[in-house]
């Protein structure tokens, strides 16, 4: 399991409350009944550099950590398809 993901939440998700994308792919998450954890980097310094970390400097929402996978701006399918390779 990453280090960055949470017991019971097999998904991270580096957002922003204003990202258009973050939004769309929180509520199609929520749809499809895939539990996650939204890690908000204007709030939180720390994971704003996480985020630099795991994307090679960028700040780019959404970043997702399934099973220690990185996915830049992932829909659903891509994240069914990262979840279902565990």
């Amino acid at each position: 399991m990453s280090p960055y993901s949470a017991p019971g939440h097999p998904i991270d998700i580096y957002w922003r409350r204003w990202c258009p994308y973050c939004r769309r792919l929180g509520v199609g998450l929520r749809l499809a009944g895939i539990p996650f954890r939204k890690i908000d980097v204007n709030r939180d310094q720390e994971a704003a550099a996480q985020l630099r970390a795991l994307t090679g400097g960028d700040e780019v929402t959404p970043t997702t950590v399934i099973n220690g996978n990185v996915l830049i701006n992932p829909d659903v399918a891509a994240i069914r398809a990262a979840l279902a390779q565990d």
